[in-house]
């Protein structure tokens, strides 16, 4: 089994993470498009532009599946993706959404989504919990904690500071969705602020929930190839990735 996990910058490492903690795969491509990220504050057109550009690089490979770790690529692209590969695309914002629905059995629970701009704006999260029954739903734009995790800040008075500023009026939700991959690497912090008492919708957990559901697997793999490919700096995408995948 040979998957491609495709990803704006390095954020997608942490669905990586997962996906080699519950050793789904013999191989794993990566392609983080770091010469053009950030995608969050990019419009949709130019969002799907460059999804099929990741589709039609994936093609110098013979994959099993496509995975977009990618929220803001999964929110507006990913119906474009699959129409232009020629083997499955899934992404993190249906898986999120589904497990969501399973971590919640009280359809009124208030549920927090957090994201990049362009997914909040698309809406893709509260329309699909929407259709699963939720109804309580806050959104929240919190761009800012993506270059803070970039510059590996996760506590700390820069961090508190931010999350002050984006949740003062937030109310105290059953369910926390990490709609950035970035985000899993503050999810102490996230916990902590709302005094550990909400779920943690983490997009790399949702995806290992939603293969196993979706996709059969009939073996787990000791050991998982890792080949890391960039759009700009590949060498610093490496370096990353022996940190936040401990490799």
């Amino acid at each position: 089994m040979r998957v491609g996990v495709f990803d704006s910058g390095i954020g997608g490492l942490t669905v990586v993470k997962s996906l080699l903690e519950n050793k789904l795969f013999e191989e794993i491509i990566y392609f983080g498009d770091t010469a053009r990220v950030p995608y969050g504050i990019k419009d949709k057109s130019t969002i799907i532009r460059y999804a099929i550009e990741a589709v039609e690089f994936f093609k110098n490979f013979e994959l099993d599946l496509i995975i977009v770790a990618c929220n803001t690529v999964s929110a507006h692209a990913l119906s474009e993706m699959r129409e232009a590969s020629s083997c499955p695309v899934i992404g993190v914002v249906e898986a999120g959404i589904l497990a969501t629905a399973n971590a919640l059995k009280d359809k009124n629970s208030n549920i927090l989504i957090l994201g990049t701009k362009a997914t909040i704006n698309s809406k893709a999260y509260e329309i699909g919990l929407n259709a699963e029954g939720f109804k309580n739903l806050q959104a929240k734009a919190t761009g800012l904690f993506v270059p803070i995790v970039e510059e590996e800040i996760y506590s700390g008075e820069i961090l508190d500071a931010t999350m002050k500023h984006y949740f003062k009026e937030i109310q105290k939700p059953d369910a926390i969705i990490l709609g950035c991959t970035h985000f899993p690497l503050i999810s102490d912090a996230l916990q902590s602020y709302f005094s550990k008492e909400s779920i943690l919708i983490h997009s790399g957990d949702a995806i290992v929930e939603y293969l196993e559901k979706r996709f059969e697997f009939s073996k787990k793999y000791k050991e998982t190839k890792l080949e890391f490919f960039a759009s700009e700096s590949p060498e610093a995408l490496k370096n990353i990735s022996k940190k936040w995948l401990n490799i």
